[in-house]
């Protein structure tokens, strides 16, 4: 069978464009030029008739995975929020200040997530040790891991993909995400065996407003969900 296409959108535009690409999950955000946030309600709801399953991020800020309690709250209110709107699952995450997994912060977001399905996202690939950060992914019952293998491209951190998603062995999905494109999508799941993949299939907008860009409401390199590269994602992964 195929791997599954996992697209990463933050607006209802994109949201439309990925499901009739033939994305096979959504990851829903809010501001993908900051990695992705917690999406806004008004999101939420608009995905919450998608055909497909959708799994919001839980991430109330920008800048490192490290979170206070403030910053707890606010997360366990948003997975109300996603549990309230009937969504399929929630992406979390957090490090310690070393940069390995704040286990105990994960282990109560994903009790709060009862019910829901869960991915772990690239706070892993801030790990220090990424073979260490696999056994406690397993140990925290999440469905899979979201990684670029530790480096900033999926492309550039095969081996380390590679290498996790043999020692996991089936007992959580190992989903390489970040740089995947319908031109090196195959060779990434020849490399690692993945099951699943993950992509925005985005591309540049087709006009950007200077007078947004000088407010800083937009910035120069705005991208969207494209559904045409959501189809030629598609139509790679189904070749290889």
């Amino acid at each position: 069978m195929p791997a599954l296409l996992e697209v990463c959108v933050d607006s209802p535009k994109g949201l439309a464009a990925a499901i009739e690409g033939g994305a096979g999950r959504i990851e829903l955000c809010s501001a993908l030029e900051l990695g992705g946030l917690t999406p806004v309600a008004g999101l939420m709801k608009a995905a919450a008739s998608a055909p497909i399953p959708v799994y919001a991020m839980i991430r109330p800020h920008s800048g490192p995975f490290i979170f206070d309690a403030a910053d707890e709250d606010a997360m366990t209110a948003d997975i109300d929020a996603v549990r309230a709107f009937g969504l399929a699952g929630v992406v979390i995450g957090a490090n310690r200040p070393d940069g390995t997994l704040d286990m105990p912060l994960i282990h109560r977001l994903k009790k709060h997530a009862a019910g829901l399905g869960s991915t772990l996202h690239r706070a892993f690939d801030l790990v220090p040790d990424a073979d260490v950060a696999l056994e406690q992914a397993v140990e925290l019952g999440c469905e899979r891991i979201l990684t670029s293998g530790c480096t900033p491209k999926a492309m550039d951190g095969l081996e380390t993909l590679k290498r996790i998603s043999a020692k996991a062995a089936g007992r959580i999905s190992v989903m390489p995400g970040s740089g995947v494109r319908p031109g090196n999508v195959a060779e990434i799941l020849s490399a690692t065996g993945a099951r699943e993949i993950h992509g925005s299939c985005s591309s540049p907008a087709a006009s950007v407003d200077p007078r947004a860009v000088y407010f800083g409401f937009e910035t120069p390199a705005s991208n969207q969900t494209d559904v045409a590269v959501v189809r030629q994602m598609r139509q790679a992964i189904d070749a290889a």
